[in-house]
């Protein structure tokens, strides 16, 4: 049996008020004043990696040995010449033998490299970790500014006991055009909606779905719960009605609340799906893309024993309303704010000590003493007791999944930071070990001494001038189920 052994999605905290975007806008495209809901925001040090990673910790446990491949989709990856998924894999302190893969292109990407994961299983080359996500820009006064969101989703794909089993896939891949973006640009351009719906989506789709249903040998009538992301309103449902499928069977799409992830979007709504289906459900989902591609599972008995770390469901739970437009278009780097001389600094970064420090700073890994039990972040050479200094006697101590508090903290404006104020302090780790770190996703006044606090993978600073960015941890405050363990 090959199929779903886990799954985790994310959806950023910050969730921008439609109405924020249409009033700031009126004067120009009045058309958007109607429009209701929310769309998923990303915060300023997220992009599609460190939602990738976020949307992996939702879904692995300790049993991160057995990944043996890492295939990340995305339209929207931070470096053209770097393996992203490779930065990935170190920040989930992933063996270094694991195979790591980016694959971009296509809006669909996401349901290819779940593909392409099952051909991994179905070839006995090990459990495969399938992400997807995406933090796409748009122009000011459009509608895919109201229609976007940012999030990630995570499938681990192996044989034996799954949670949903692959039945049938279904692929149709031509060069139909409804939006591209060069090389180079930052926003896609769209073709006309009508032209799209009706030729693309209407014609090539039900093709993907016929081949999916057709090889698990089952009618439209068996399926469950039908997955198909899109920006359209009620597309879904004349595909369903076209593909003889059950009204009852569409599953939201989170349009208004989360807004379309791109490449992402399918596999965070069958995250959510395996949340909530019952053993023996049949699932379809598809996707348009150059074409389309189509993947059936059925539910087992296995998926009651399996639940994710957050879920999307928590994810969603946990949003909070921005209604500052100005600081959507800042996190999208669509407005320059004044620095001032504090944010005029040159932040190279030696590549040589990023690679000898790689464990340390991608996974949060510090060192213990095997003789006394303390523990060092960075690790080093020596450790310092009270009565004397001790000479390699560290071993490598994962921190990043063990729970920890507030020693102190500061919030000040004097210098420059891309959401002020900049918030940060001393954290205390269970099981011993202090780290000085910055803190994200939080109100002014929302921590104190004492309150507990997770870790997230994010962007630490970005060297403009050369195009690098580099990554952190940083502490944000427990809010509902921990990540932590």
């Amino acid at each position: 049996m090959i199929g779903i052994t886990a799954y985790g999605g994310y959806i950023p905290r910050l969730r921008l008020a439609r109405q924020a975007v249409a009033q700031a806008n009126a004067w120009y495209a009045p058309q958007l004043r109607g429009r209701q809901g929310t769309r998923a925001l990303a915060n300023w040090d997220e992009d599609s990696v460190t939602m990738a990673v976020a949307a992996a910790r939702d879904c692995l446990n300790q049993d991160r040995i057995l990944i043996r491949a890492v295939l990340l989709a995305s339209n929207t990856l931070p470096f053209a010449e770097r393996l992203n998924a490779g930065i990935v894999a170190g920040a989930l302190l992933l063996d270094d033998t694991t195979e790591a893969l980016d694959l971009t292109g296509t809006p669909r990407v996401g349901l290819s490299a779940v593909s392409q994961g099952l051909a991994r299983v179905r070839a006995g080359l090990g459990r495969t970790l399938v992400l997807a996500a995406d933090q796409r820009q748009t122009r000011a006064g459009s509608t895919q500014e109201m229609d976007y969101g940012d999030g990630a989703a995570a499938l681990v794909l192996g044989d034996g006991p799954v949670l949903a089993e692959w039945l049938g896939s279904g692929v149709v891949s031509v060069d139909f055009i409804d939006h591209f973006r060069a090389t180079g640009a930052t926003v896609d351009y769209h073709w006309e909606e009508r032209w799209v719906r009706e030729e693309g989506i209407g014609r090539l789709v039900p093709q993907a779905i016929g081949q999916a249903l057709a090889s698990a040998g089952l009618s439209a009538s068996d399926v469950d719960h039908f997955i198909f992301p899109t920006t359209f309103a009620k597309l879904d449902t004349q595909l369903a009605q076209a593909c003889g499928l059950r009204a009852d069977a569409i599953v939201d799409n989170l349009a208004t609340t989360v807004g379309d992830t791109g490449t992402s979007h399918s596999l965070l709504l069958l995250a959510q799906t395996l949340e909530r289906a019952q053993p023996g459900e049949v699932i379809l989902v598809a996707q348009f893309g150059s074409g389309a591609e189509a993947l059936v599972f059925r539910v087992t008995e296995q998926a009651r024993a399996f639940k994710p770390t957050r879920g999307v469901d928590q994810w969603l739970a946990r949003g909070v309303q921005e209604h500052h437009y100005s600081k959507f278009l800042a996190f999208k780097g669509l407005l320059e704010l004044e620095r001032g001389m504090r944010g005029e600094q040159d932040k190279k970064t030696a590549l040589s000590t990023a690679w000898r420090h790689r464990t340390a700073l991608l996974g949060l890994v510090g060192g213990r003493c095997r003789v006394t039990g303390s523990v060092h972040f960075p690790p080093s050479r020596l450790s310092y007791d009270p009565a004397h200094a001790l000479k390699d006697t560290q071993d490598p101590y994962p921190m990043a999944d063990r729970s920890a508090r507030v020693l102190s903290w500061s919030a000040e404006y004097l210098s420059w930071h891309p959401a002020p104020p900049h918030q940060y302090g001393q954290i205390d780790f269970d099981g011993g070990g202090r780290i000085l770190m910055d803190f994200t996703d939080l109100d002014v006044g929302e921590v104190e001494a004492g309150t507990p606090m997770e870790m997230v993978f994010r962007v630490k600073d970005v060297d403009e001038r050369r195009g690098y960015i580099r990554y952190f941890w940083k502490a944000t405050p427990v809010r509902g189920q921990s990540s932590s363990q």
